[in-house]
């Protein structure tokens, strides 16, 4: 390695060509960087002491001995600038045709071009193939120059220097050859360019995890080779993930069952690529990785695939935000594609990766163990004669709630609310509404969640309601049983039933049609829709676990039912009544986090509060709050379970045991 401070004229005057590696990114500098560059060139062409600016480094290493002809040297480490210097030197050359002279020829001939070379050998700097057509056309000075940074870049300095006499071109030209300064290295055959690149502290802008993938792929890869397996196996790859290109990789290395940080995608990649001692085994995995990102492009894109009903449940997976599950879909995608898993069966694994998720939306089982869960999901599965077979088997065990589980807090829980509950909900009433089967397509996109009781009463609701509204609309407000989708959320708004069972009466949809039989809206009223529709719901999303121990699980109809134990974060505890069952939850919610008591005076007031002249009949709890008691089975129930919510349990973290009938 030889390393020496110099002028830029050395640099680029000479029969010579820097050639920048297929496995830099392209040309990224923007307007920042042009800008601050130029200001440096300004300022040293107009002072006269002969002080040198310096503007970084590059390093270089020939590509091959030749007696004649151009020199090569590979670009390893300063591509941004020189680039931008190269680009400028055109901008002046182009300022100074027309004007007296000989600064237009003499930076052509010398500084961007190699006069008497042919093709690309022609050009000095030979660029990526992203950005080799616009430079081309730069240094030719052609009429219409390709879009892109590269284009901006020489627009940029085109502006600056429109009009500028050709003393003062000249100066600029002097400044850049002259006295702008570098440190140029340049390796040696035996040294390893790939790791000088990747262990570089550039000034330029920071290297995604991708472009440090696509430096080492190409870095191992023979040079002849590297134009053709760069256009046909990495570039498509670019080109259809664009942003998502580092996350599609993580989610490859995933794909066998490891889990993979977001952080370390280089490094595992590295290590799995560094196993591969031939360059044809280099080029097998990098095929591989471009044959999985086409399945990738799939999972993003949905409508690339014409394959009826695959589509629609992909969509739906998305809209659920199922990344997670990418690593283990790829897999089934593949085996698709090679005709070991037809149509059908990858048809009926979306569906049930769909039930599993929605199962446990409702259920409010975290999310956070799914990036763990699904890459294993495939290993547990390849051991079934029926990948369906062993997908069930896997998740069933991993979280998956019961039928009476799912049925209780699909009636019960406040679905409607803030962060992803809004879209999972809407596919939850999206779906409900295509059981009915409908001949008509109903374009769902347009639609929005309609609250039937609104969200705001009127005098008209509350009377309509009855004695205890307040309870109904805490309580039930954002339950399934007062939930739906119209395209109509405007004009019904607060209207009273009578108007909205008008404008219901002519939906084309079944959820809405069903409210043209409903003289009253109140709290019975609702209970019933959300158990009509909690049924429909499990045959929609049926269960494909063991049910045998559902006794065990979660409570559905507690009318009329004794409860005599409940369980609350892995604890039982004994009770008599359902007002015990209450005082249990709130107190041990308050033990885990106040404030979040405190927030339910605020969410659920003729519940618990600090006064107990506000309630009918009261209890106080061990903090001082004190909580109503005068209510039903159900309506404690469901307070119960919604409060549990808030505190972020799930159903498999509070339930009740109740004696038999």
């Amino acid at each position: 390695m030889k390393a020496s401070e110099t002028s830029l004229r050395p640099v680029i005057e000479g029969t010579k060509q820097y050639v920048v590696p297929l496995f830099q990114r392209t040309y990224t500098w923007d307007t920042r960087e042009w800008d601050m560059l130029w200001r440096d060139v300004e300022e040293v062409s107009t002072t006269e002491d002969g002080r040198a600016h310096f503007i970084g480094s590059i390093v270089t290493m020939p590509t091959q001995s030749v007696p004649q002809g151009v020199a090569k040297y590979l670009l390893i480490d300063g591509q941004q600038r020189l680039t931008t210097v190269y680009i400028l030197l055109a901008a002046i050359r182009d300022a100074a045709r027309g004007q007296p002279g000989t600064l237009a020829a003499g930076i052509d001939d010398l500084l961007l071009t190699n006069r008497y070379e042919t093709g690309n050998d022609a050009l000095k700097l030979l660029p990526t193939q992203g950005d080799r057509q616009a430079f081309m056309e730069i240094m030719a000075n052609a009429a219409e120059i390709q879009p892109g940074q590269i284009a901006k870049s020489y627009r940029f300095f085109e502006r600056k220097l429109r009009g500028w006499p050709v003393g003062q071109l000249e100066a600029i030209r002097n400044a850049i050859t002259e006295r702008l300064t570098l440190v140029s290295i340049t390796l040696d055959r035996e040294d390893n360019p790939y790791l000088i690149f990747e262990s570089l502290n550039a000034k330029g802008r920071p290297l995604s995890q991708s472009d440090l993938i696509r430096n080492y792929f190409f870095m191992r890869l023979p040079q002849d080779r590297q134009d053709t397996l760069y256009q046909s196996l990495w570039t498509p790859m670019e080109d259809a993930l664009g942003a998502d290109l580092t996350e599609y990789i993580r989610h490859f290395l995933m794909k066998d069952g490891v889990v993979v940080k977001q952080g370390d995608v280089y490094t595992v990649l590295k290590s799995n690529a560094d196993q591969k001692k031939e360059p044809e085994e280099v080029i097998d995995y990098l095929k591989s990785l471009t044959r999985f990102a086409s399945y990738y492009s799939m999972l993003l894109r949905p409508d690339s695939t014409s394959t009826e009903g695959i589509p629609q449940r992909l969509r739906r997976l998305n809209r659920i935000e199922v990344t997670t599950a990418y690593p283990l879909l790829l897999n089934f995608l593949d085996r698709r594609a090679e005709g070991s898993l037809a149509d059908d069966e990858f048809a009926e694994i979306l569906d049930v990766i769909e039930n599993f998720l929605i199962r446990r939306f409702v259920c409010g089982v975290p999310t956070n163990p799914l990036n763990k869960i699904f890459p294993a999901v495939l290993v547990q599965a390849a051991t079934f004669d029926s990948l369906v077979t062993g997908v069930k088997t896997s998740l069933r065990t991993r979280g998956y709630p019961k039928d009476a589980e799912f049925r209780d807090r699909l009636v019960s829980s406040n679905l409607y609310g803030g962060g992803d509950r809004i879209q999972k909900t809407k596919i939850i009433l999206e779906r409900l509404e295509a059981s009915f089967a409908n001949k008509e397509v109903v374009p769902f996109d347009s639609l929005t969640i309609e609250h039937v009781m609104p969200q705001t009463l009127t005098d008209w609701w509350r009377e309509h309601l009855g004695q205890h509204w307040e309870v109904t609309h805490e309580l039930l407000l954002n339950t399934l049983g007062n939930l739906t989708i119209t395209a109509y959320n405007s004009p019904l708004s607060n209207r009273d039933m009578d108007d909205k069972r008008a404008i219901f009466a002519t939906s084309h949809l079944d959820l809405n049609r069903y409210f043209t039989a409903c003289v009253r809206w109140d709290e019975e009223a609702i209970r019933r829709r959300a158990d009509s529709l909690a049924e429909r719901a499990l045959t929609i999303w049926p269960s494909f676990g063991p049910e045998a121990n559902d006794a065990e699980g979660a409570t559905s109809g507690v009318t009329g039912r004794t409860p005599i134990a409940v369980h609350i974060l892995g604890q039982r505890f004994s009770v008599g009544t359902w007002r015990d069952v209450a005082q249990r939850t709130l107190e041990a919610i308050a033990d885990l986090d106040e404030d979040r008591l405190v927030a339910l005076t605020r969410q659920y007031p003729r519940f618990v509060g600090w006064d107990p002249s506000k309630f009918r009949s009261s209890r106080s709890l061990r903090n001082g709050l004190f909580m109503e008691v005068n209510l039903s089975a159900a309506a404690i129930h469901q307070f119960c379970v919604q409060a549990t919510e808030g505190a972020e349990w799930s159903a498999d973290e509070w339930r009740v045991d109740l004696a038999d009938d």
